[in-house]
C-alpha cells in the first residue's frame, strides 16, 4: 500500500532541502548547547590554522641558524658578501647563529600549547554536539509520536505500521546525524576554507592565484552530486520502508504464516524488497564511487601546480622553506573541505530526504480534529442520536451508511444486527467520533460531537472492540489501563463482573501475570474478559460491546452476559452481537441492510414485522439460542 497524506500539496518541487532545513531551525530549542558547541568548534579551528605558522618559524630558525653557521665560519671577507646577499644585518647573523635553539623551543612548545587546546575544544565540540543531536532526535520522536497519536483512523487507514516506524527511527537518526555531524562539518568547511585562502591571499598573493581555478570547478561538481544524489536517496529510505513493513507484518502474523505453511513465499516476498532495496543503495554506492576519486583528483592537481610554482619560487628565492611548507599546510586546509563535501553532501541528501518524510507527517491534518473554540462535554446522561447520518470512508466512493437515523434513550440497550459490511461497526465508531460523517450529525446529550472536546467525550465512553489489543504488562496493568491510578478493589470489582477473576487467580502470578505481546500468553476469551474489565472501570455513561464475546464458549458467554445485564442497566449501550441472548434483552434492534436501518424495534416486534429479522433469526440465531439454553444450564449444575 503506497503511503498518502492530506498534507496540504506543496507550492513547488521539493526533494528535501526545504524541510532540511526546518530541522535544523529545531536547534532553536537549545540555544545554549548550539552556542557552546559552535564555539567550540570555532576556537578549535582558530587553534589548527595557528599552527601552520608555527611550523614556518621552526623550519626557518633551523634554516637560518644552519645558514649562519656556515657564514660564521667563512674569511671576514666573505661574510660581508654573503650577508649582503642575503640581506641580513651583523645582528641577525648573530641572532639567528645562537637563538635558533631557544626559536625552535618556544615554537614546539607553542604547537603543543595549541594542539591541546585543540584536543580540549574539540572535545567539547564532539560532546556537545552529539548531546545536541540526540536532543532534537528525541524532539523529533516525541513529536512524530505524539502526531501519530493525535491523527484520525482515516489516516492510520491508508498507511502502512512500517513506513510510520521507518520514519520514527532511520528518518530521525538520519536527520540527527546531519545535525550532529554533516552540520558542523558544513561550518568547518566553510570557515577552515575562507579562512585560509584569505591567510594563503595575505602571504603570497601569487601562488595563491593559481588554485582559485580548481575552487569553482569543484563546488560546482558538487552541486550537481547534490541535485544527482537527493532524490536517490529519498527512493533508498521508500524500498527500506517497504522491507520494514513487510518484516513488521510477517512478525505480527507469524502464526497465520506458518498455520498456511507460507514460509517460502512470504521469505521470496522479503527477498524482493531487501534486493529492491540493494540495488537501490548500489546504485548511489556508484554514484559516490565516482565522486570521492574526482575530488581526489581536482585536489591532487591543485597540489601538483603549488608544488611546480612554488619550487619556481624558492630557486629564485622569493620564497623560503618555511614560507612554502606554511603554504603548502594552508593548502591542506583547503582541499581538506573539499574532500569533506563528497561526505557532506552524503549525509546532507540523506537527511533532506529524510526531513522531508518526517515532516510529511507532522504537516499532515487530521481529519478529526478539536475544533478551535471546542468546549469540554459535561458529565453525560447518555441520549445518544444519529440525525440523517451518511458516512463514506475517506470522502469518497460508495456511502457505507445512508440516511441513517435514531435515538437511544439513557439506559437504553442498542443492538446492532446485520450482515458483513452493513455499517454496524460504522455506527459505533461514529460515537466516540473516531471518523466524522459525511453528512448529517452524531449528537451526545444534544451536543454535536464535533463541537465538543475529543477527550471529554471519549473518556466517559467505555468501548470493548472486536480485535482485543492488550500491551506489554500485568493483567492489572491492562485493566487499569485507562485509570492508572485505580485501586486493587475496585481492578478485582470489575474482573470479576467481566467474568476473569477466577482465571486470573489460576496463574501464579494472579493479577501480576504478564500478558505477553499483545496478550499472546492468553487465549482469545481470555482477552475479551480482560478487555471488559478494562472499559468497566472507567465506569461509562455509554457502553460499546463489538461483537465482545465472539471469541469464548457458551458457558463463559452466559456468565459475562450475566454480568453485563446488571452492569449495563443505567447506561446506554451499543451492542454489536450474532448471539440471540444479547439481541432479545435490548430495548432496541437495528437491522441494518445495504448501508441503511432496514428494521429497528423490539425483538417480539421484529419477529412479526420484519421478514429479513426473522430470517437472521431462523438462519443465524436458533442454534445459538440452542447453545446459550444449554450453558446456562450448564452453568446453573456448576454453581450446584
Amino acid at each position: 500500500m503506497q503511503a498518502s497524506f492530506t498534507a496540504a500539496p506543496p507550492q513547488r518541487r521539493d526533494f528535501g532541502f526545504a524541510s532540511l532545513g526546518r530541522a535544523i531551525r529545531y536547534l532553536g530549542h537549545y540555544r545554549n548547547l548550539t552556542l557552546v558547541a559552535y564555539l567550540s568548534l570555532l576556537i578549535s579551528i582558530g587553534a589548527q590554522l595557528v599552527v601552520p605558522q608555527f611550523v614556518q618559524n621552526i623550519i626557518d630558525a633551523i634554516t637560518n641558524g644552519v645558514t649562519a653557521q656556515q657564514v660564521s665560519k667563512a674569511p671576514a671577507a666573505f661574510q660581508a658578501a654573503a650577508l649582503k646577499v642575503l640581506g641580513w644585518s651583523p645582528e641577525q647573523l648573530t641572532r639567528y647563529q645562537t637563538g635558533a635553539e631557544a626559536a625552535l623551543i618556544s615554537a614546539g612548545l607553542l604547537i603543543l600549547a595549541f594542539a591541546v587546546a585543540r584536543g580540549f575544544f574539540a572535545f567539547a565540540q564532539s560532546y556537545m554536539s552529539e548531546k545536541l543531536s540526540q536532543s532534537i532526535a528525541f524532539d523529533f520522536r516525541n513529536d512524530l509520536y505524539a502526531k501519530v497519536q493525535r491523527l484520525s483512523f482515516s489516516y492510520h487507514d491508508r498507511n502502512q505500521t512500517g513506513q510510520l516506524m521507518i520514519r520514527a527511527t532511520d528518518d530521525v537518526e538520519k536527520v540527527r546525524m546531519f545535525i550532529g555531524q554533516g552540520l558542523l562539518m558544513i561550518v568547518q568547511a566553510i570557515v577552515l576554507l575562507t579562512s585560509s585562502l584569505l591567510i594563503l591571499f595575505l602571504t603570497n598573493p601569487s601562488l595563491m592565484v593559481v588554485i582559485l581555478p580548481v575552487l569553482p570547478v569543484a563546488m560546482i561538481l558538487f552541486m550537481i552530486f547534490g541535485a544527482i544524489t537527493q532524490p536517490m536517496f529519498m527512493k533508498v529510505q521508500i524500498r527500506l520502508s517497504r522491507l520494514n513493513t513487510i518484516l513488521q507484518e510477517n512478525l505480527a502474523g507469524i502464526r497465520v504464516v506458518k498455520a498456511f505453511a507460507r514460509e517460502p513465499q512470504e521469505q521470496a516476498r522479503f527477498e524482493r524488497s531487501a534486493d529492491d532495496l540493494m540495488r537501490q543503495q548500489i546504485q548511489v554506492s556508484k554514484t559516490f564511487s565516482f565522486l570521492f576519486p574526482t575530488i581526489f583528483l581536482i585536489a591532487n592537481l591543485g597540489q601538483a601546480a603549488i608544488q611546480y610554482f612554488g619550487g619556481r619560487q624558492i630557486i629564485y628565492g622569493t620564497l623560503t622553506f618555511g614560507e612554502w611548507q606554511k603554504f603548502s599546510l594552508y593548502l591542506i586546509f583547503v582541499f581538506f573541505p573539499l574532500g569533506q563535501l563528497g561526505f557532506i553532501i552524503s549525509q546532507m541528501s540523506q537527511a533532506g530526504a529524510s526531513a522531508k518524510r518526517i515532516f510529511e507527517i507532522l504537516d499532515t491534518r487530521s481529519e478529526v480534529a478539536d475544533k478551535p473554540d471546542a468546549q469540554p462535554l459535561p458529565p453525560l446522561k447518555g441520549r445518544v442520536a444519529l440525525e440523517n447520518v451518511t458516512f463514506r470512508y475517506f470522502g469518497g466512493g460508495e456511502p457505507v451508511l445512508r440516511n441513517v437515523s435514531f435515538v437511544a434513550e439513557p439506559g437504553q440497550t442498542i443492538a446492532l444486527l446485520g450482515a458483513t459490511g452493513s455499517g454496524k461497526s460504522t455506527i459505533i465508531n461514529l460515537i466516540p467520533r473516531f471518523y466524522d460523517v459525511s453528512d448529517g450529525r452524531v449528537l451526545v446529550d444534544g451536543h454535536d460531537v464535533r463541537d465538543v472536546r475529543l477527550d471529554s467525550l471519549r473518556s466517559q465512553i467505555g468501548i470493548v472492540l472486536q480485535d482485543t489489543t492488550l500491551f506489554s504488562g500485568t493483567i492489572r496493568d491492562n485493566i487499569a489501563f485507562g485509570r492508572p491510578d485505580a485501586s486493587m478493589d475496585e481492578i478485582i470489582a470489575v474482573a470479576k463482573a467481566a467474568a476473569a477473576h477466577d482465571f486470573i487467580m489460576s496463574f501464579p502470578q494472579g493479577y501480576d501475570t504478564p500478558v505477553g505481546e499483545r496478550g499472546a500468553t492468553l487465549s482469545g476469551g481470555q482477552k475479551q474478559r480482560v478487555a471488559i474489565a478494562r472499559a468497566l472501570l472507567m465506569d461509562p455513561r455509554i457502553l460499546i460491546l463489538d461483537d465482545s464475546t465472539s471469541s469464548v464458549d457458551a458457558v463463559t458467554e452466559y456468565q459475562i452476559q450475566q454480568a453485563l445485564t446488571g452492569l449495563m442497566r443505567g447506561r446506554t449501550s451499543f451492542v454489536i452481537a450474532q448471539r440471540i441472548s444479547t439481541v432479545r434483552n435490548a430495548d432496541q434492534i437495528l437491522v441494518l441492510d445495504k448501508s441503511q436501518i432496514a428494521a429497528q424495534g423490539r425483538h417480539e416486534d421484529l419477529m412479526e414485522n420484519s421478514a429479513i429479522y426473522a430470517e437472521i433469526y431462523h438462519s443465524q440465531l436458533v442454534e445459538d439460542a440452542t447453545l446459550t439454553e444449554s450453558a446456562k444450564v450448564t452453568g446453573e449444575m456448576t454453581h450446584v
